[in-house]
């Protein structure tokens, strides 16, 4: 009896490590199939694939996507659901999680660069925000139920933003209408280091 407790309580143990570290998009170790009995067939098919879309979370240059650093520069790898920064002097460098849009057709591609940062934003739904979910509220001024957590950086493209969030469940998921979501403490660290100017490309 005391063994299957401990078995059982081994499985929770995973489960709860593993939905931790989804939740922060990094990958989930892998247990020997003695471990798991036939009710986690599932489990284990999830954590693997979750290993595959984090597969290329880790350090990059920033020559293969940038000429220069002026400004300080920003690469989002939609497919690694990660936002790599580069500071312009080259001594700080950053690699946090990220939501990313929940479709394709939500998702853009290409280079643009911070024009506006706020602390403290406040939401609107976009038009086609509004048309997809009209009982959603015209207006969300800032504070613990702001989509846009507690900063955020404006692009060039209109209504597109990297922002922080309150959802944590978010990060590391296909979430998002569009915008790149980090963690609150994230983005404020983000905040401080990126400029008015950053450039910023997304792949």
């Amino acid at each position: 009896m005391a063994k299957a407790r401990s078995a059982t309580l081994n499985r929770r143990s995973f489960i709860a490590t593993a939905a931790a570290l989804g939740a922060a998009g990094l990958a989930v170790p892998a247990l020997g199939q003695t471990a798991l009995d036939a009710g986690t067939v599932q489990e284990e098919t999830a954590n693997t694939n979750m290993r595959r879309n984090i597969s290329s979370f880790r350090a990059l240059d920033w020559q293969p996507y940038f000429d220069n650093l002026r400004n300080g520069a920003i690469l989002v790898d939609i497919t690694s659901r990660a936002l790599h920064f580069w500071s312009e002097d080259q001594t700080v460098y950053k690699l946090y999680p990220t939501s990313i849009p929940v479709s394709e057709d939500l998702t853009r591609r290409g280079r643009t660069e911070v024009i506006r940062k706020v602390e403290g934003p406040t939401w609107s739904p976009t038009p086609a925000m509004k048309q997809r979910n009209p009982e959603w509220p015209d207006f969300v001024p800032a504070g613990p139920d702001n989509p846009l957590g507690t900063h955020a950086l404006y692009l060039s493209w209109q209504y597109y933003r990297i922002h922080g969030t309150h959802d944590t469940r978010k990060i590391g998921r296909k979430s998002s209408n569009g915008c790149v979501g980090l963690y609150n403490e994230h983005i404020q660290e983000l905040f401080a280091l990126a400029k008015v100017g950053t450039q910023v490309l997304l792949i």
